[in-house]
């Protein structure tokens, strides 16, 4: 029955069952209980300390609230679904444990600003969970990096063979994109750390509430500074869901590597036992099952950044029941970028690397070519032309089935009257690698001081 119903004074018939079921979001905003009871202590509070209500009022809700926290943290709590929310769920049980004194709690709020204090309080906590499996997941590279410093494997682009690196530079890329992950939910914080309750339903609120305190028993450094803004506002929420679609963009590109580099075309790394599947019914599969349902989920995650940023996109000030919807797919990308860093991290730690085969392979598909142009450069002849020459040599051995490194002397000088004996210390892979001792470059020393870089935080 509506009457029942905390907000029911106005109403004289039961809200419908299947209304009821339909428009209930406890099932997933349970989650943001310990927040909830949190705000709600802070709130309780400062309604004592500016004497809106009593102190020995004030004793008996933050009392009863701590006793409803135990409750459901040891799962003695039956959340309602007649009573909606989380909100009301807790703030029922409270009002039926300690009487009148829990019918003032809602003093000076709503469920409006309620429900952006919980999420901001939830996120908050949630991005720095999710910073420190970056922070994992990075070690978890650096560690691979250190040990494979000289191991040497092609570069690409285009998925064509374009000129050998240290398998430590190419993991090492990818240290830079979570590095630019972390700052950004690192400055996201920012904005989602700012204390919205006292903005009431819209307007603020007519009793002379103290948000700096409520603001300081919570830990955010600002209040918002507009009442309609402040329960309006997700922008915060779908700032994280665009970082963390970034974030699964990176993974699920590292996948589509990891994949690749494990077939037995490549044969570059073998991927632990533990974060692979077989096949039921050929025996001999060793299927990379983790990294490509990490790439499977990366769609799930851009989904919910248009889910929310559609849900937003036409709602008038201030609060509308659409707002709801924000929840889902907030925790859902919550879960599971958590999720994918984690097993990331592991499974990157355990990874083993067949050097021998990323060796062979870097030698391949005339990889060093662009440094005999640098050395035809060097010896005088203008890029283009130098470039033109390399390119007949390739064509060349193309023609012959051989490779650059199998010329000789006399071939090499049918392309440039400029070749020397030197030729040939310039086109071994090594050579290649350590010739690009530039800031960035995939030298060895270059390298190994961006792991010392990364290592002393920099």
């Amino acid at each position: 029955m509506s009457k029942d119903k905390l907000w029911g004074g106005r109403f004289t018939q039961p809200t419908d069952t299947f209304v009821e079921e339909f428009t209930a979001s406890i099932d997933f905003d349970k989650r943001l209980y310990h927040q909830d009871i949190r705000g709600s202590v802070a709130h309780a509070r400062m309604l004592g300390k500016q004497g809106i209500i009593p102190l020995e009022d004030v004793e008996q809700i933050v009392h009863g609230l701590q006793q409803i926290l135990q409750q459901i943290e040891s799962g003695n709590f039956d959340f309602s679904i007649a009573l909606e929310d989380i909100h009301m769920n807790i703030e029922a049980r409270l009002s039926a444990a300690i009487g009148e004194a829990g019918k003032r709690l809602h003093t000076g709020r709503s469920r409006n600003d309620q429900v952006a204090l919980d999420i901001r309080l939830y996120l908050r906590d949630e991005i720095t969970e999710i910073t420190t499996y970056l922070d994992l997941l990075i070690d978890a590279l650096l560690t691979q990096a250190e040990a494979n410093l000289d191991t040497l494997m092609p570069g690409f682009t285009h998925l064509q063979t374009a000129q050998p690196i240290l398998f430590a530079h190419h993991l090492m890329a990818y240290v830079e994109m979570f590095k630019r992950d972390k700052s950004r939910l690192e400055d996201c914080l920012k904005r989602v750390n700012v204390m919205p309750l006292g903005a009431g339903a819209l307007a603020g609120t007519t009793f002379p509430i103290d948000r700096e305190y409520v603001a300081e028993q919570l830990d955010f450094p600002a209040v918002t500074r507009n009442s309609l803004d402040s329960v309006s506002d997700r922008d915060f929420a779908l700032e994280f869901l665009s970082d963390a679609s970034i974030v699964m963009m990176h993974l699920s590109r590292f996948s589509e590597e990891l994949i690749i580099w494990s077939t037995s075309a490549f044969q570059f790394i073998e991927l632990s036992d533990g974060f692979c599947t077989g096949s039921s019914i050929m025996p001999q599969k060793k299927n990379p099952d983790v990294p490509e349902l990490v790439r499977g989920k990366t769609g799930r995650v851009y989904g919910n950044l248009m889910a929310l940023l559609t849900t937003m996109k036409s709602l008038p000030l201030a609060y509308n029941k659409d707002m709801q919807e924000d929840k889902e797919p907030l925790f859902d990308t919550i879960d599971t970028v958590k999720g994918s860093l984690k097993i990331f991290a592991d499974m990157i730690r355990e990874m083993r690397v067949n050097e021998i085969s990323m060796r062979r392979a870097a030698g391949q598909g005339f990889s060093t070519a662009t440094d005999v142009a640098d050395y035809l450069v060097r010896r005088g002849l203008p890029f283009r032309d130098a470039h033109e020459a390399v390119g007949k040599a390739v064509a060349y051995c193309v023609e012959n089935d051989m490779d650059i490194t199998e010329l000789s002397l006399a071939e090499w000088q049918l392309f440039s009257a400029k070749i020397d004996n030197d030729i040939f210390e310039c086109i071994t892979v090594e050579a290649s690698v350590n010739a690009r001792n530039v800031v960035g470059g995939t030298a060895r020393e270059r390298v190994w001081s961006e792991i010392q870089n990364v290592r002393a935080g920099k």
